[in-house]
């Protein structure tokens, strides 16, 4: 036997021979998920429009998808874990809870949920902050507890029975193990340029939008003393300076000559850099700008044509992996199905509605196929 199997154990049956090698490096060792997330979200969030609007804007359209449940092809929208689905908890419905899901999962690439059983039986979920959670990997590589630390205290859940306690749900990661890949880390630079503009902006209208210029001494030798230096220093400060003091008049005495600057058109260029920072924002977390409202953007022909691609290409995916990651957790056999109801989308119904057509003129399916291939359950007999 090697020493790498003496030290971790031989593999069980049907698991991937690497999954030991995954748990020899942090081997017990909890992990964060991402370092300082809270002073990076607020970069992000508390002082960035676009990418709070574009956050926002994803998580609100794929939490406000309605899901369909079936079991062997037939209605289960009364299985119990679908019912705690559409109503995790007492002051949640299914579009809050996936709402907060979604929003931790854009802002950091990982989210939790923790079930609540009551005498063996799940009665409610709550979702977890990402930002108080950490990793315990197991022997096998995987997930072996969770640590969830609040003002100096630490609850361990232990990844245990038919429906372990929490749900850890990620974004895909390249090279990372058990952690996820947020939107938000492929937009900072973006961001911050962003918030580096809109910062310039702000000096500019507190410069009465233009540079001070330059006062010119000629009384003398032309120098002034440290004295009048610092006077006219902060005479020109108080008075002079600041949006409320844009257009004063300025007196000039004992050789002072105003000589006033401005900028030139490369460098007011940094709004054109700002409304590129922003489209890039918009496209890390899959908006297409022109639903953000920014301008410069002509990938899409009109409003219609880019919403219909963001519901498709985003908020539809994020709300898949979400609803389905929960029926899946709650019913480890894999027989509750989750399908986003898509007629209920009405940025589809176009596509939607061409879709009807095409497959009711198909004389060759059969009514339950039919209902099959529109996402809508088969009807019971006698029905």
């Amino acid at each position: 036997m090697s020493f790498l199997s003496r030290l971790l154990g031989a593999p069980e049956a049907k698991r991937s021979r690497t999954a030991a090698l995954v748990a020899l490096s942090p081997l017990g060792r909890p992990a964060w998920s991402a370092p300082e997330p809270k002073r990076f979200h607020g970069e992000a969030l508390a002082k960035n429009p676009v990418a709070a609007r574009a956050v926002a804007r994803v998580a609100r359209a794929a939490a406000e998808i309605p899901f369909q449940f079936t079991q062997g092809g037939t209605d289960a929208s009364a299985h119990p874990a679908a019912l705690l689905i559409e109503r995790p908890n007492e002051t949640q419905d299914r579009v809050a809870l996936a709402e907060m899901l979604a929003t931790h999962l854009l802002l950091t690439g990982n989210a939790y949920a923790e079930a609540v059983s009551v005498e063996g039986r799940v009665r409610e979920l709550h979702v977890l902050r990402p930002d108080r959670m950490r990793l315990v990997p197991g022997a096998d590589g995987r997930p072996a507890a969770y640590d969830y630390e609040l003002d100096g205290r630490s609850l361990r859940f232990v990844q245990e029975g038919a429906v372990p306690p929490i749900l850890h749900l990620t974004l895909p990661h390249p090279f990372d193990d058990h952690f996820g890949l947020a939107p938000l880390v492929a937009a900072a630079a973006a961001i911050d340029i962003h918030n580096a503009a809109t910062a310039w902006t702000k000096a500019l209208l507190d410069n009465a939008a233009r540079p001070s210029g330059a006062l010119v001494y000629s009384g003398g030798d032309g120098t002034l003393t440290e004295e009048q230096y610092e006077r006219l220093k902060a005479e020109l400060a108080e008075g002079f300076s600041g949006a409320r003091n844009a257009g004063r008049p300025l007196l000039l005495e004992g050789g002072l000559d105003w000589k006033a600057l401005s900028l030139s058109p490369k460098d007011m260029d940094f709004i054109a850099a700002k409304h590129g920072a922003a489209r890039e924002i918009a496209l890390a977390f899959g908006v297409p700008p022109l639903v953000l409202g920014i301008p410069g953007d002509a990938t899409y022909a009109n409003y219609q044509e880019a919403n219909r691609a963001f519901h498709r290409d985003t908020a539809l995916p994020l709300a898949r992996r979400i609803v389905g990651a929960l029926a899946g957790w709650l019913v480890p056999e894999g027989t509750l199905q989750a399908t986003p109801d898509e007629d209920a989308i009405g940025a589809l119904h176009a596509e939607r509605e061409s879709l009807w057509r095409r497959i009711g003129a198909a004389g060759v399916l059969s009514e339950g196929e039919k209902r099959e291939a529109l996402g809508y359950p088969r009807q019971k007999p006698g029905v």
